[in-house]
């Protein structure tokens, strides 16, 4: 047996329990145990995606006989921001679902199941005992993003690739509510979910492990139950170079460091591009906002750059893209993304993180990683009154916390990353972007992540 087991009752004999024993392992269970939980967002393009998905599962059910499964949309669960985390929402599913439910099973919108295969996948495990299953990631290094845990060991710590889908036992997702409403996370930052995830339930080592199921799969293989197409999907063309204005911070410092790296590489695909920094340089040229470099954040800085970007002074665009200066990015797989949502809709997209989220707290995307928004979403800022508190704040997280006021959802897409290549699993195939010249070659690693190797949309 493994960690806990169901309480046992005062009558309780060796016999009695022989016999559960005997009848739970020739026990099958059918699809009306299981309830599929699909991370699905807010944004428009992301609930019908997700939708979508949802009418797929059942009519496959339908088409097996087996009993209907419960499919649910994570965003339409609740209206609380903080339960794309996952965690807080437990004792919800626990509530509703919990005695009525045998398995858990987390999956992303662009994952696609064979509900005979996965059934036939957790039929091999025993229901009474507490399991998380998924497909094993693992760091190879010590890794910023996850706090370098492990860092004498970064392999030795399992955790699951959402694309693949992953699954918790009702007993353990039973435990976890009651857990997680008197014990939270030991960090305010939700930054890497899928590691968090893994550690919280692994409990210092008083929880299961992640137990690794070669039939959850993210490539197209036989046996698999599940399978993965792709983070950056097709809309259509990409939208016109024309349409994303893309506005870099910098300063005096990085002038000759850092921008000569954004010009070697990703500049020339940019079709209206500006550096802001706190001095003006006629031979970049940049644009001096007026506000002192900060060493902290750049709040004040990127308050002047949605300012700006309202104005008469600037092309008008249905995008605007605020990168640091030591972003790399691909900006033909950038517009490529941009087709699948509305600008006249509030859209605000990157990777996101979440501070505070247990106590209600709020959601950003990361500025390392880029930060897109949409005009709508700039313009609702501008008019909402919101403001820096201090030009040194750390401007994603004041302008999270503004759109999260403003019931903008912040919308995540794995394709941005906040860190370097390195400091993600070895199974990152796919990114728009990635952040930090940090003991690497910047021009090395745009070309060898980032470089479209076919014909450029000159759009």
């Amino acid at each position: 047996m493994r960690y806990r087991e169901a309480k046992r009752s005062p009558c309780f004999s060796f016999a009695s329990a022989a016999q559960r024993q005997e009848d739970a392992s020739h026990a099958s269970i059918g699809l009306s145990d299981v309830v599929l939980v699909i991370q699905s967002q807010r944004n428009s393009f992301h609930a019908r995606r997700a939708g979508e998905r949802k009418v797929e599962i059942l009519q496959r059910a339908a088409e097996l006989g087996q009993g209907a499964p419960v499919v649910l949309l994570l965003h339409e669960l609740s209206t609380f921001e903080r339960d794309w985390s996952i965690l807080p929402l437990l004792p919800n599913l626990s509530a509703t679902y919990g005695l009525s439910a045998s398995w858990f099973f987390f999956l992303e919108e662009q994952t696609s199941v064979t509900l005979a295969k996965l059934l036939q996948v957790l039929n091999r495990y025993q229901v009474q005992e507490e399991w998380f299953l998924g497909k094993r990631l693992h760091d190879n290094e010590p890794s910023i993003i996850h706090h370098y845990a492990f860092s004498e060991d970064p392999g030795s710590f399992s955790y699951p690739d959402p694309a693949a889908g992953w699954a918790l036992s009702s007993l353990l997702l039973r435990r976890l509510a009651e857990r997680i409403q008197h014990m939270q996370p030991k960090s305010d930052f939700t930054i890497d979910l899928k590691h968090e995830i893994a550690l919280y339930i692994w409990e210092d080592g008083n929880g299961p492990k992640l137990t690794a199921v070669p039939e959850f799969c993210t490539e197209t293989r036989e046996n698999c139950a599940t399978t993965f197409t792709t983070y950056l999907p097709h809309c259509g063309s990409p939208v016109s170079r024309k349409e994303v204005f893309v506005a870099v911070k910098t300063c005096k410092k990085f002038h000759s460091q850092r921008v000569p790296v954004v010009k070697a590489t990703w500049e020339k695909d940019a079709g209206f591009i500006e550096y802001y920094s706190d001095v003006a340089d006629a031979s970049i040229p940049t644009i001096a906002v007026g506000v002192p470099n900060t060493e902290r954040g750049h709040c004040g800085k990127t308050f002047a750059i949605l300012k700006r970007f309202l104005s008469n002074a600037v092309p008008k665009t249905d995008w605007l893209l605020v990168v640091d200066d030591d972003t790399l990015i691909s900006l033909p797989r950038l517009r490529r993304l941009l087709r699948c949502y509305d600008p006249k809709e509030a859209v605000s997209l990157g990777e996101r993180y979440g501070y505070s989220l247990h106590l209600n707290g709020y959601s950003y995307t990361t500025g390392g990683a880029g930060m897109v928004l949409s005009r709508a979403a700039v313009s609702l800022l501008a008019s909402s009154g919101c403001r820096c508190h201090d030009d040194d704040a750390p401007d994603d997280m004041v302008l999270g916390r503004c759109l999260t006021s403003l019931g903008v959802p912040i919308t995540h897409s794995p394709l941005f990353h906040q860190a370097r290549p390195q400091d993600y699993s070895e199974t990152l195939e796919q990114a728009v972007s990635f952040h930090k010249h940090w003991n690497i070659d910047p021009v090395t690693v745009y070309k060898l992540w980032l470089q479209d190797t076919h014909t450029r949309d000159e759009l």
